[in-house]
């Protein structure tokens, strides 16, 4: 449409350009919609709305589905004869339900406002994370604004995982969810025969009101409660991971090749030559990277190889579209959920050994204080020339064990000049005052019907952190890279603490005659400074743990902060781009600048919040899985006592992570002593207001086993009649209660364990 047929006031929409670049036939903007329904002062019939825009007889259907649309969105809403308002002009706050397994909930507003609490009765009409529409009741007791319920926008529940319970005749599906607390009847089937503790799928046929509850028909049965991997089934569907991949992403993966062909070669380096070898866990199945380095007079060359997945998955794929959807790799105990299919993650893109392969190349010069003097990027073909574990390199470069093959053997000189190359570049890392937390993963061991056997610490040693420099040197100079060359891209962004945490963690220092230097804004060198400080003390482990739940969350987005913990001022992820989306959008970027242009993905921000968003689903439930795999392990020591240390204190009790056995339970609250305790949040502590008793964050506790309920996920303690002294140095445990799988972890900026993956509490 030419913009001399638009009327005059068609023309006055501050955003027609927009919409006329869009659309060949132009509507009115969603935002001039907004200023006219404003302007009027009052609600707005469709009639009157379209002769206000000018809207002809043929445009009236897509301009419904607009208006439609900002319904859905409650960008506008109708009243109850059919007009048009704008929700803020009747108080109405539009946002997502969260639920909480007690029964109430909270309506998070879209526009980041304070949360409105919603009471039990509220919640019979919403599910959780559904989207809805409420007004401003009141406060309640706590102080906390009130909501009510007035329209549910988006429902976001049509199936839902649960176990079936049958009483007098009458079948519900109990949601595994419990942030999801009503209980789905399910309508009579004839042909349905499913027994009470089986593990569903119902698919919800009539959502909940204020009068009822809701409704579903059980479309799938996964199996019985205690079948050896149904809580991966169960955690699949509760948190909507993907776990098939579409069949034109199979079509897609079946059209490609087994193996790399000479055609591939074109525009490649080839450094086939290179000793590059690939060290990983026993048990990891896709290699990603491989490393060379050697001396050059002073300096260093380090060449880091990277699966080069790009080549493969390329924008427009279904492979592409499913990629994005899962958005990493999710690792639970002997199972994956790959981002890719197999035939790429294990195959093609796997840097196995002595195949030919194609890389992103990342080839650097490192001075002999481990400053990147240089670097350059290229797409190259190579060969692993070995597939090396770090318990194999360790025992090597320890002289704890001698290479068995020819092969290993002839790799001696090129470990020991990685080793020397790690050992420089951890100085630098040292200097730069990057923060390293000492904490201990575990892994679960399993017997032949799948379920844990014992639970045991891994230890880090020197190859996991030899491969871990080598990595952040490559990450470095991808973000130098793109940033020299103005090419938007994801970074890992990492902020400094918020100034609330920054002064509960200052308060709780001061109690110890500490402090954290660097006024309002410390650094991570601050950090790593106190950290060294403390190291010698008996309660290290407890300034430790504060010290890191004091951090925020490391995220995704094109807006560079830098990375606090790591101490650099630009930061991304280039070297995993078989199990992390952003690492294929920062290979997609380089190359783009390498030919000379620029690529984008679509809406930059957007990308990063998904992808955060999918890190932190897969965190979830890796965790939940963990959680029920340990409650199954405990239910055999129901009686027993354990010793172990406060691992978090919270308003009904603390939690309780065990020495032996690496497990965290509760200890309630109303188990604490006959008293009325006040919980603390900056001195992370209970007190007993009579008897003066204090449990904090790092006392030492004796325990006995109570409860470990498959259902509820709970493993509970009491206090055992034998105590320990509460105050003793507490035992170096993990940073978290929950056992990590041996496979890289999804974030291994932090040095140690993971760090930024633990700082949101």
């Amino acid at each position: 449409m030419s913009i001399k047929k638009l009327s005059r006031t068609r023309k006055k929409d501050p955003h027609l350009e927009r919409e006329m670049a869009k659309y060949d036939e132009p509507l009115p903007s969603r935002e001039y919609v907004l200023q006219i329904v404003e302007e009027q002062g009052k609600p707005v019939s469709f009639e009157l709305l379209c002769d206000l825009l000018d809207i002809n007889k043929g445009e009236f259907e897509m301009f419904q589905r607009r208006l439609a649309a900002m319904e859905r969105e409650a960008q506008l809403m109708r009243n109850r004869k059919g007009a048009y308002i704008v929700p803020e002009h009747a108080s109405l706050i539009a946002g997502r339900v969260e639920g909480h397994a007690d029964g109430y909930g909270f309506l998070v507003p879209d526009d980041g406002g304070d949360d409105l609490f919603l009471d039990a009765k509220q919640m019979t009409k919403v599910l959780h994370r559904d989207r809805a529409l409420a007004r401003v009741i009141g406060v309640d007791r706590k102080g906390r604004q009130e909501g009510a319920i007035v329209e549910v926008l988006e429902r976001a529940n049509s199936r839902v995982v649960g176990r079936v319970l049958i009483e007098h005749g009458i079948t519900v599906v109990v949601p595994e969810n419990r942030r999801i607390n009503q209980d789905i009847l399910v309508a009579p089937e004839k042909k349905t025969k499913v027994k009470a503790g089986q593990v569903v799928i119902v698919e919800i046929i009539e959502q909940p009101s204020r009068h009822a509850q809701p409704i579903g028909r059980i479309v799938e049965v996964l199996g019985n409660y205690a079948d050896p991997g149904m809580e991966i089934e169960i955690v699949l569907r509760k948190h909507d991971l993907p776990f098939e991949f579409s069949s034109k992403a199979a079509d897609e993966t079946r059209a490609l090749a087994d193996k790399v062909k000479k055609s591939d070669w074109a525009g490649r380096k080839d450094i086939r030559d290179l000793p590059l070898v690939t060290i990983d866990g026993e048990t990891a199945r896709d290699f990603d990277d491989a490393v060379f380095a050697e001396k050059k007079g002073r300096s260093w060359r380090l060449v880091v190889a990277i699966a080069d997945v790009s080549y493969y998955v390329r924008p427009g794929m279904a492979l592409d579209d499913d990629a994005l959807e899962r958005g990493n790799s999710v690792y639970f105990p002997r199972r994956v959920i790959p981002m890719l299919p197999e035939k790429l993650s294990n195959g093609l893109c796997s840097l196995n050994p002595d195949v030919e392969r194609l890389a992103m190349v990342c080839d650097m010069d490192i001075g002999s204080s481990g400053e990147i003097r240089a670097y350059a990027f290229y797409p190259a073909v190579f060969v692993s020339r070995a597939r090396l574990t770090y318990n194999q390199v360790w025992g090597w470069l320890s002289q704890a064990a001698m290479p068995e093959t020819e092969v290993h053997r002839a790799l001696q000189p090129q470990l020991h000049a990685l080793y020397a190359l790690f050992q420089v570049l951890l100085k630098a890392r040292h200097k730069r005052g990057a923060i390293d937390f000492e904490t201990i993963e575990t892994m679960m061991l399993f017997n032949d019907q799948g379920k844990i056997d014992n639970i045991v610490p891994v230890h880090r040693n020197d190859a996991h952190r030899l491969i871990e420099e080598c990595m952040l040197a490559a990450n470095v100079c991808a973000s130098d890279f793109l940033q020299a060359h103005k090419q938007p891209c994801l970074y890992r962004v990492h902020e400094g603490p918020t100034p609330e945490k920054l002064e509960a963690l200052r308060s709780f220092l001061k109690e110890f005659g500490l402090g954290l230097p660097g006024g309002e804004s410390p650094t991570a060198k601050d950090y790593a400074a106190l950290l060294e400080r403390i190291k010698p003390r008996p309660d290290a482990q407890l300034l430790q743990t504060v010290m890191l739940r004091s951090l925020r969350q490391a995220m995704y987005s094109p807006d560079n902060v830098g990375h606090f913990g790591l101490s650099y001022e630009h930061y991304t992820h280039f070297t995993s781009p078989i199990r992390r989306y952003p690492d294929l959008l920062v290979h997609r970027s380089i190359k783009a600048v390498l030919e000379g242009g620029r690529y984008s993905p679509g809406k930059w921000d957007e990308i990063g919040m998904h992808c955060s968003m999918t890190e932190r689903r897969a965190d979830e439930a890796t965790r939940d899985v963990n959680n029920w795999l340990k409650c199954y392990y405990m239910r055999d020591r129901i009686g027993e006592e354990f010793e172990g240390t406060i691992a978090a204190v919270v308003p009904f009790g603390v939690f309780v992570a065990l020495d032996s056995v690496y497990v965290e339970g509760l200890v309630h609250v109303s188990e604490l002593g006959e008293d009325y305790f006040q919980f603390d949040n900056v001195k992370h502590q209970m007190l007993g207001e009579r008897s003066g008793q204090r449990y904090r964050l790092g006392d030492r506790l004796q325990v006995k086993l109570v409860r470990a309920d498959l259902e509820t996920g709970r493993i509970d303690f009491v206090l055992a009649e034998t105590p320990v002294a509460r105050q003793a140095p507490a035992p170096r445990l993990e940073a978290t209660p929950f056992s990590k799988p041996a496979h890289k972890p999804l974030e291994a900026d932090a040095g140690r364990a993971s760090l930024l993956k633990k700082t949101r509490h």
